[in-house]
């Protein structure tokens, strides 16, 4: 008799029974159909001699691990120093962003130093693949390219070209015929994952597998396919604007959180290797309801542009709209900024947004955001050639953050001649940037001269 579950397509909850919404992840209208396939129980026991042995930790042996560089800085960083041989890793990405194109010129790097590449897509044809390389300048090199969307046919195209780069394009596109389900489907992008990690184990191929993303902005399958990769990228940026940036979220061979900066041209992503000058290519001059603050992405100092606007309401809700920073976190700046600063912002729509497309969600841009936001309700310009670094707390206090002599070198780079900071970090004294400690709110505004 054949018996079937209901699976969550966004979170994995199994249900035996139909519901409109998932208990778990509260979706609507995600739970399908699909066959419950029985386990095979084996007949014969397994030899003692096939077993894994345990061992000790000291009697393992450690060889150092040669990354491979992809050729593109930007990435190799991302990755904490280039692609080790053998990983298993998942860039996700809305549609048309520039994950394929990315891959591809990987592909052309790394064939270009014989190493051999196979190219696996789903979703284009081989023409359309030749079409984007050629674009790329990669249609000559020694890339493999399988139109497939089988398993099976991956398992052996891997056996014939014996590759170290294997690319997957992309997961949900990838069946298994020994499923029933569907291609997408939570069974299928876990079994296929899967045997992609076993395969990128036993025979050392490093593995880029392509997914996509929902509505809400996360990769589409259960949360298990996270958990199964050695990397997560995430790219993000608006299809719109010809920026891009890459942001590891997961990494078991290098550090989190850290960026990569890329301009999509006609001929395919070209490096940004100095972002601080590119977020703030575009800012104005005296104008109120902009401030550069210093932050960290991983590893690497940002010099970011802040902007404010504050405009009377007519409604009795006033509204709060945030771009590139949490709203929640936006509204307890502004009952700060109302209860210990007095300046009020109840009668006032409120808008922020971060120059450039980045999303901010470090505590040390806080005394920034509140020293824009006064500056829009005020209308008084904040001098150009400051930077403003630190985390304020709920009595209106100036608390101290991390890497700061960092912060300061990048604002020192980029020609800023005064640092409003923490008054506990002026001891890392700079010879042309000027260190001026605040120890809250009020003391910071009245020295910008937005309060009196």
């Amino acid at each position: 008799m054949r018996k079937v579950h209901f699976v969550c397509q966004n979170c994995g909850y199994e249900s035996p029974r139909w519901l409109g919404r998932c208990p778990n992840c509260e979706s609507w209208n995600t739970l399908t159909e699909e066959e419950v396939i029985p386990k095979k129980l084996s007949s014969s026991k397994r030899s003692t001699d096939t077993y894994t042995s345990p061992k000790r930790l000291a009697e393992l042996s450690l060889t150092p691990v040669q990354r491979l560089k992809t050729g593109i800085d930007e990435l190799d960083r991302v990755l904490g120093g280039g692609i080790v041989p053998g990983s298993l890793l998942l860039l996700g990405g809305e549609p048309g962003i520039g994950k394929s194109t990315l891959l591809l010129q990987v592909c052309r790097n790394l064939a270009r130093n014989k190493i051999p590449v196979l190219y696996v897509t789903g979703e284009e044809s081989a023409e359309q693949v030749r079409l984007r390389a050629e674009r790329l300048n990669s249609s000559l090199l020694d890339i493999f390219v399988l139109c497939t969307i089988s398993l099976e046919d991956v398992v052996h195209g891997v056996n014939q070209v014996n590759p170290r780069i294997l690319v997957i394009d992309s997961i949900q596109t990838l069946t298994n015929p020994a499923l029933p389900s569907t291609p997408g489907s939570v069974a299928q992008v876990r079994d296929c994952t899967a045997e992609l990690l076993k395969l990128a184990k036993t025979q050392c191929i490093t593995t880029f597998i392509i997914g996509h993303v929902t509505k809400f902005g996360v990769i589409a399958g259960p949360k298990t396919l996270e958990h199964m990769v050695d990397t997560v990228l995430y790219f993000e940026g608006e299809t719109t604007y010809n920026y891009r940036i890459i942001r590891t979220v997961k990494n078991r061979y290098g550090p989190t959180n850290e960026i990569g900066v890329f301009e999509m041209t006609d001929i395919g992503l070209k490096e940004v290797s100095n972002p601080s000058e590119l977020f703030l290519s575009d800012r104005r001059r005296n104008v109120s309801g902009s401030v550069v603050v210093a932050t960290l992405e991983g590893t690497r100092p940002l010099l970011v542009e802040i902007q404010a606007l504050a405009a009377p309401t007519p409604f009795p809700l006033p509204q709060r709209i945030a771009t590139g920073f949490d709203l929640r976190r936006l509204s307890l700046l502004l009952g700060i900024l109302e209860r210990r600063a007095g300046i009020s912002t109840g009668n006032r729509d409120i808008f922020l947004n971060v120059a450039g497309g980045l999303k901010l969600t470090e505590p040390a841009v806080d005394l920034g955001v509140i020293c824009t936001l006064a500056s829009a309700i005020r209308n008084t310009p904040l001098p150009e050639d400051t930077v403003v670094i630190g985390e304020v707390g709920l009595a209106g206090e100036i608390r101290t953050v991390s890497r700061i002599e960092a912060r300061l070198n990048e604002a020192q780079r980029l020609g800023f001649k005064r640092a409003l900071l923490p008054p506990n970090l002026t001891k890392f004294k700079k010879s042309n940037i000027e260190l001026v400690p605040v120890e809250t709110i009020n003391s910071a505004l009245k020295y910008l001269g937005v309060k009196k």
